[in-house]
């Protein structure tokens, strides 16, 4: 309970072209197409691709900054090229499906084999039609996760697989644009180390905290001393603690010493467990948690209280869930 109690207290309430990093090659060029230019290259109107969207999920479009539809040449191209064999929609969209989950497959078939050569090959034939987000989230971590599942967090296999993933997610981080949102963000890293099974995903939501912008400093969970120094230069916004390894009492004082530094701020946790804190818990996939972040960040810069969710274990998720 003092544990809590010490955690809580820190609750206070046009076409474009992006530079994307890979493992071998770091910078590929992904082109992304507009909705009308999407319609014209599967030769539909732009009401019927969207209504393909709307009923298969696919192509699955990104938003720019104005919030409109923006599509991969890649999908795009699966899905023409399918329908050009005379497949209706729907074969013609699993089809297109199974294309690119062919690149799971061939990523895990890279990293049990212990060739980093391949495995960077696979991750760059993801992102040939994907977005580094969509990469991470749909081939790589996937990959990973099977790994873990059938081979255990014990074995060679993963041990290789962590390491290339590892290596590969903190190169694409130190590549992302520079922030551009007056948003800063302190990532306690409390996993065990690179083995840990979450410690990729711990790795891929600060790639996509980085790539939205976002300042972020990620430390050990574990170095108590100095981190109001550091905290006090970074002034951040939200304190995310992840990761399970790192106990309650060795977390707390972590999170007390930067309260102290720097006074109550808005601290959430990811992948660390629902029901052992009563904080704001960041959903499990990456691409969900940074989302989930920035919102909170952007709510309590406003003054807006975020809506209240509820686990199915009866958690309270909000920024306001410990009534502080």
């Amino acid at each position: 309970m003092e544990t809590c109690a010490i955690l809580c207290s820190l609750l206070n309430l046009g076409n474009g072209y992006v530079e994307i990093a890979s493992a071998r090659r770091f910078f590929l060029r992904m082109r992304y197409l507009k909705t009308s230019e999407a319609a014209t290259l599967l030769n539909v109107s732009p009401n019927t691709l969207r209504a393909w969207e709307r009923r298969f999920g696919f192509p699955k479009p990104q938003r720019s900054p104005g919030r409109h539809r923006l599509y991969t040449h890649g999908e795009v191209a699966a899905l023409r090229d399918a329908l050009q064999e005379g497949l209706s929609i729907s074969s013609a969209v699993s089809r297109a499906r199974e294309g690119l989950a062919a690149d799971t497959n061939s990523l895990v078939g890279a990293l049990v084999s212990y060739e980093r050569d391949r495995a960077d090959a696979a991750i760059e034939a993801a992102l040939a039609l994907r977005s580094v987000e969509r990469s991470v989230e749909e081939v790589l971590l996937p990959s990973l996760d099977d790994i873990a599942r059938k081979h255990g967090p014990d074995s060679a296999a993963w041990a290789f697989a962590a390491h290339w993933a590892a290596d590969w997610l903190r190169r694409a981080t130190r590549l992302a644009p520079p922030p551009v949102r007056p948003v800063s963000l302190v990532l306690g890293d409390a996993s065990r180390d690179e083995l840990d099974p979450d410690a990729p995903h711990i790795r891929a939501f600060e790639l996509f905290c980085v790539r939205a912008g976002i300042k972020l400093l990620s430390l050990s969970a574990r170095g108590v001393n100095g981190i109001g120094d550091a905290v006090s230069v970074h002034r951040p916004n939200l304190v995310v603690v992840a990761g399970g390894h790192v106990d309650d009492d060795t977390v707390a004082r972590w999170a007390y010493a930067i309260r102290l530094a720097i006074g109550a701020l808005p601290l959430a946790v990811y992948r660390r467990g629902g029901q052992r804190v009563r904080n704001t818990v960041l959903p499990s996939a990456a691409g969900d948690a940074q989302r989930r972040a920035l919102e909170l960040v952007e709510a309590e810069q406003i003054g807006r209280p975020l809506p209240v969710e509820r686990t199915p274990g009866g958690l309270i998720r909000g920024p306001r869930a410990a009534g502080l």
